[in-house]
């Protein structure tokens, strides 16, 4: 599949909004701990994805009922799903200058995941969390994302790389009083 670009201004992938907001103290502060071990930009982004995906529980995993979806907020309540999570690792990118995009597949909802550029290439990476029958791995190499859409349940890839969270999955996050809540309106496509 090939990824699409938003908007071809690399630059947009780099930039801080409500959601990825990278300016925030404690995202700061968390990008200079983990850089701090790093050995150069793709071992830090290699660090935030895995901090991300092993550290920040996925609700639904951990039965957590708040919803997150600014990765400050993620970071500080240690919580979020899929689209959340996703938020809190392109902030942590993008905090060390890492263009890194948003991006979607439908899995009977939509499911979120970022993309780092690297090489002169977009490569997609899903910070969800591991678990049984999930071993998502950060990968310039070829993908090893948490789940593969199924075809032949209209499953698939949405190929946009998007600069901000789309304006649907905002919507869910920001209206949803609790993770019930929100699985009852998780957006079923873009």
């Amino acid at each position: 599949m090939q990824l699409i670009q938003e908007t071809p201004d690399l630059s947009a992938y780099l930039a801080a909004d409500e959601a990825i907001d990278h300016h925030h103290p404690l995202v700061r502060e968390t990008a200079a701990r983990l850089a701090a071990g790093a050995a150069d930009s793709y071992d830090y982004a290699r660090a935030a994805f895995e901090f991300v995906r092993d550290t920040i529980p996925h609700s639904q995993d951990s039965s957590d009922l708040r919803v997150t979806w600014r990765a400050s907020d993620v970071l500080e309540q240690g919580t979020g799903i899929c689209y959340a999570k996703a938020h809190a690792l392109a902030a942590l990118l993008r905090a060390e200058d890492i263009p890194t995009a948003l991006c979607y597949q439908n899995l009977g909802v939509v499911h979120g995941l970022v993309a780092v550029r690297f090489k002169g290439a977009w490569h997609r990476q899903d910070p969800r969390g591991n678990k049984p029958g999930v071993d998502a791995r950060f990968s310039l190499e070829g993908e090893r994302l948490a789940f593969t859409p199924d075809r032949k349940s209209n499953e698939m890839d949405y190929p946009v790389l998007y600069a901000e969270p789309h304006p649907v999955v905002l919507s869910a996050l920001q209206a949803a009083s609790d993770r019930s809540h929100l699985w009852r309106t998780l957006p079923t496509a873009l």
